[in-house]
């Protein structure tokens, strides 16, 4: 991230050089040398720490690693107060202070982060509500929008790179060890624990590795993961690892955190990506109940499915009107080896029964085009193709290998199709099988709450370069997925007792909405509402448990501080100039 900045190029004793990349020009640090035993010569290591100004050749604009070897240089870190919008938007901003408020994170940032608590929360909501988090834009936002600083002080986007590098470890662990703290530790409760990665091209970032990307490839990434309570539908804590670390080894050190924030008397909701025997036997020894997701095609339970198929599908005592499907449960153990019967709750979907099998007639249509395209080349299948279908080679195991033909294994391919439209859950606690889909489909709170961080925090990518960086915007992305889950949570209660679905009430058209409540600049230089607040708005507001009035009053007092820092900042403005004059005449 380049800043909105302009400075002389430092003078570090010769150590300066510049190199210009397709028509840019960009100034480098030499950091010192390291000897390449094969080329028998000292190698320079040098880090770019911005560009150069083309016009004008003794200046450049600094990046992130400028600050990180440059700390005692000075940059233009605020803008003046005066240079604020005539136009402020005020109507979000008032819902998450409210929000933050409830939750008291205003004074447990304040503890932990200090002088700059206000501009960690103003990032946050920044993310939220313009779905970005690209520092250098952070200035934009601030300049006409209501914010959390000390007298609301509109921050540069240099001010923003320095304090996202200032943020400590000690600080980070602080803030989830005092929010876990605040959990009722003897209710039982159920954990959903879900992952993702992140693609990073930074190659400073030491948790950035080659790993697998939820698109299929091997990429530089890192992954990222929350655990999400999903009684209370609140994020509990986030893991940040490198990228070549599979999501199932990593959840056994997820599960010793749970422990080390004190929670004994739990279960972990998990998708089908965690279940390994290891996991299932790490969770035992621990005294953790599990709801997972099992792939219906799995051998063991594919068995189960057929075992009991056409015994509760049609049978309207297992029928689950909620989810629109018939559930049926069954006592197993999971593997030969365990030490228990686990719960197997078998279900079967009518809808999703069309739907699957017609993907996986097309896949086998596919795979047996793709058999005839390459009949008479080298090539050798494996996988699913040996699976499917009897494959035919000339000179099977020879170098001189050609395929042959594949004929389709019908009664694999017609065991598999009975198989559609039926999936299992297994959990380690009895319950019937409306109660662990239930369960289960709470996941979709987590996965919401995901998928905004990544969709509607604009956290797909960090935007920045080093490690102090990038761990802190996590930390900024972790609160702010506090605060959207929580809007998201009251908005579904508050559809839940509307009689008809509204669009407005998700959380972008809520956000969005609630954005078009501005504040303008009269002539007076106060700030008033600049129309009355409207039904549609009105209805979003009644499910964070606000009104018009509120909303006004609240108003009112921004407008009250915006208009008190001005007559501040002009008549300190005022007293400089008559110091300045004095001092002329004397």
């Amino acid at each position: 991230m380049y800043l909105n900045c302009r400075i002389r190029i430092p003078d570090a004793g010769g150590n300066i050089s510049i190199k210009t990349i397709s028509g840019t020009p960009y100034v480098y640090l030499e950091r010192g040398r390291t000897y390449n035993k094969e080329k028998k010569y000292n190698v320079p290591n040098r880090t770019c720490i911005g560009k150069q100004d083309k016009e004008q050749k003794a200046f450049m604009y600094p990046n992130e690693k400028f600050l990180k070897f440059f700390p005692r240089e000075l940059l233009p870190i605020e803008k003046d107060t005066q240079f604020r919008s005539g136009c402020l938007h005020v109507g979000a901003y008032l819902v998450i202070r409210k929000i933050i408020s409830d939750y008291k994170l205003d004074q447990m940032i304040g503890r932990i982060i200090g002088e700059d608590a206000g501009l960690f929360l103003d990032l946050a909501v920044y993310s939220i509500i313009t779905e970005d988090n690209a520092g250098q834009y952070y200035p934009d936002y601030a300049y006409n929008h209501a914010l959390f600083t000390n007298n609301m002080r509109i921050y540069s986007d240099s001010k923003v790179s320095d304090f996202l590098q200032k943020v400590t470890i000690d600080q980070r662990i602080r803030f989830l060890n005092e929010w876990n703290a605040k959990r009722d530790h003897r209710e039982k409760i159920y954990i959903s624990y879900d992952s993702t990665n992140k693609e990073s091209q930074a190659g400073d970032i030491d948790m950035v590795e080659l790993g697998h990307s939820k698109h299929g490839t091997e990429t530089d990434i890192f992954n990222y993961s929350i655990a999400y309570d999903r009684c209370n539908r609140e994020p509990l804590f986030y893991e940040a690892y490198p990228g070549s670390i599979p999501d199932v080894s990593q959840l056994q050190h997820t599960l010793k955190k749970a422990k080390g924030y004190g929670y004994e008397h739990v279960g972990f909701i998990l998708d089908r990506g965690y279940f390994c025997k290891e996991n299932i036997e790490f969770m035992d020894e621990n005294g953790y109940d599990f709801v997972i997701m099992v792939k219906g095609m799995k051998s063991f339970v594919s068995e189960l499915i057929l075992e009991v198929q056409g015994s509760f599908e049609n049978d309207r005592k297992n029928s689950i009107r909620s989810f629109k499907v018939s559930g049926t449960t069954v006592k197993r153990k999971l593997y030969a080896t365990d030490k228990k019967e686990r719960y197997f709750h078998i279900y079967y979907d009518d809808a999703r029964k069309a739907k699957d099998r017609d993907a996986f007639e097309e896949k086998i249509d596919r795979m047996g085009r793709k058999l005839k395209e390459c009949m008479g080349e080298p090539i050798h299948f494996g996988g699913e193709y040996t699976k499917y279908f009897d494959l035919v080679f000339w000179h099977e195991g020879q170098a001189d290998e050609v395929f042959m033909s594949g004929v389709e294994r019908t009664e694999l391919i017609n065991r598999s199709i009975k198989l559609c439209g039926y999936f299992a859950i297994v959990t380690s606690e009895k319950m019937t099988a409306a109660e662990a889909l239930l369960l289960y489909k709470s996941r979709d709170d987590s996965e919401k709450t995901f998928r905004g961080d990544k969709s509607y925090l604009g956290a797909r990518a960090e935007r920045v370069y080093t490690n102090e960086s990038v761990d802190t915007k996590i930390f900024i992305g972790f609160v702010a997925t506090i605060i959207r889950s929580r809007i998201y949570v009251l908005l579904r209660e508050e559809i839940d007792r509307m009689e008809k679905k509204q669009n407005y009430m998700t959380v972008p058209a809520a956000i969005k909405e609630l954005e078009k409540i501005e504040m303008l600049k009269g002539a007076d230089n106060e700030y008033i509402l600049d129309y009355a607040v409207t039904a549609t708005q009105k209805a979003i507001l009644k499910a964070f448990d606000m009104t018009a009035e509120n909303v006004h009053k609240q108003a009112r007092e921004i407008s009250s501080d915006l208009l008190r820092l001005e007559v501040e900042a002009f008549e300190k403005a005022a007293a400089k100039q008559s110091g300045s004059e004095g001092s002329v005449q004397q």
